[in-house]
């Protein structure tokens, strides 16, 4: 697979008159682009559950149709359902694309259809069906992109701490979405999703995804291999399943999903529904609490 120089990267290379950056610079660069993709992607997934309140209407809001009739909570409930088995069927497909495909314009063309669809729902547009998919471009090629960077020696440590975008994001977008009601729901959904698509340009010009790409082979794969690049090819999805501890692995993961997603998409609209405020600042405070605990258990565990 041939790789190319970011552009961006090129022209600030241009401008010290050629002399390269450290491989280190490269590293700090990707881990922080790498943390804010993600933190937007995981934004931009928060709003449904603030903005479902609003939709379904109750003794302060007319509601909005058709969610405010009889059928709205299995309305609410099917556009969640639409949104994961999009998402799930998206993963699978994303993550053999991403091993064929050069990572940096794969992400980018999957930040900016994210935004854009997330955009559109925030519009009025029904997209609701196709907007998961872009978005599970993300995860496979982020982690992929950090395995590039990071020898095995200081993966737990740095991944541990890295994994913190999912809690960050969480509640960035639950603060924005909550903060964009009062101008209209759609706004909560708009605002996020041009977030994305920028990032998704800032991803275009500046994400080195291979240290080869910006001149840093043999140097930058750390003490994984003795300097030697790395040619073992990915396996398939059968030899995948028969790898020791994938499949408990997977089982659990499936567990604490499906725990964290009850609570990622219905909990604020639960709480509103079974107490009277007329304010979000209830089911902010709530998410925000239970989305910064995971954050904090990732720091305390890699000082």
């Amino acid at each position: 697979m041939v790789h190319s120089l970011p552009p961006g990267v090129a022209a600030l290379i241009n401008a010290r008159g050629g002399r390269n950056y450290s491989a280190q610079v490269y590293r700090i660069s990707v881990l922080l682009i790498t943390f804010l993709v993600y933190t937007l992607y995981h934004a931009a997934r928060k709003p449904p559950s603030i903005v479902k309140a609003v939709l379904k209407g109750d003794e302060h809001s007319v509601g909005w149709a058709p969610f405010n009739g009889p059928d709205g909570n299995s309305l609410l409930g099917s556009i969640d359902v639409s949104f994961l088995a999009a998402y799930a069927i998206g993963m699978f497909f994303s993550g053999h694309l991403g091993d064929t495909l050069d990572l940096r314009i794969f992400l980018t063309w999957g930040m900016v259809g994210s935004g854009v669809l997330t955009a559109l729902f925030g519009m009025g547009a029904f997209t609701g069906r196709k907007k998961q998919c872009p978005l599970s471009t993300g995860w496979p090629s982020v982690v992929s992109v950090m395995g590039h960077w990071f020898g095995k020696s200081k993966r737990g440590l740095i991944m541990g701490i890295w994994n913190a975008h999912t809690s960050v994001g969480n509640i960035a977008g639950t603060f924005m979405a909550s903060k964009l009601l009062s101008s209209g729901w759609g706004n909560s959904f708009v605002i996020p999703g041009v977030l994305m698509a920028l990032c998704g340009v800032l991803v275009y010009f500046f994400l080195a995804v291979h240290p080869e790409d910006v001149g840093h082979g043999e140097k930058s794969l750390a003490s994984d291999s003795g300097g030697k690049r790395d040619t073992r090819k990915s396996v398939g999805f059968a030899a995948a399943l028969r790898i020791p501890g994938v499949v408990p692995f997977s089982l659990c993961l499936f567990f604490s999903k499906l725990v964290a997603y009850t609570f990622l998409y219905w909990l604020p609209f639960y709480i509103r529904n079974t107490r009277t405020y007329s304010s979000t600042f209830p089911q902010v405070s709530l998410t925000f609490a239970l989305d910064s605990f995971p954050t904090l258990k990732a720091l305390a565990r890699n000082p």
